[in-house]
């Protein structure tokens, strides 16, 4: 298991002046082309989301008051429940707008055909699933990553490769407060 803080990752600014991404992972390794990838955005502004055709995104409110996404014709959804992912089509043109100002998420987006993913806000353990990548990003409280991994805190956690990720072991609450979001990653293809 590879561990981050979101804190401590390079943040790049978007074209468009909407906001930063700090990428948490992105495989494979090098590739223009992604298969899958996790990062965290903060977004700073209304406007255009960037639309990834042939792609799924799922996208969870992390910090602030939300988002609202909407595509015309298709859905218009505010995500203002912090930990409640909402999976939708990449290949959809749309916009986004802060009701409330800035916020942080985060967007874990799949190739599809190749891979599925499943966001799920967990409060107990997680065994990661042989053959399965993933990601584990902490909400609250303590967690501990494998047998004798640190402690994790808001803001921090894991990902895993899908040839690695059962070896890697569990990841494990140590407070009664503990919540975390688990991207499930599958390959398809």
């Amino acid at each position: 298991m590879h561990h981050f803080d979101v804190e401590t990752l390079t943040a790049g600014r978007w074209r468009n002046g909407g906001g930063a991404t700090r990428q948490i992972v992105s495989r494979p390794v090098g590739s223009e082309e992604f298969g899958w990838r996790a990062s965290v955005a903060d977004i700073d502004r209304d406007g255009p989301f960037s639309a990834f055709p042939g792609v799924d995104r799922t996208l969870t409110l992390l910090a602030g008051d939300g988002v609202r996404l909407a595509c015309p014709g298709v859905f218009d959804r505010l995500l203002d429940r912090a930990g409640a992912p909402f999976a939708f089509s990449g290949d959809l043109e749309l916009a986004a707008e802060l009701p409330g100002g800035s916020c942080r998420v985060l967007n874990l987006m799949v190739r599809r055909g190749r891979w599925a993913a499943r966001v799920e806000r967990v409060t107990g353990r997680v065994v990661p699933p042989a053959g399965h990548a993933g990601v584990l990003y902490v909400l609250g409280g303590r967690w501990q990553a494998g047998p004798d991994g640190r402690a994790l805190t808001s803001g921090q956690g894991v990902w895993w490769d899908e040839d690695a990720g059962a070896s890697g072991g569990a990841v494990t609450p140590l407070s009664p407060d503990a919540a975390a979001l688990w991207a499930d990653v599958t390959p398809t293809g």
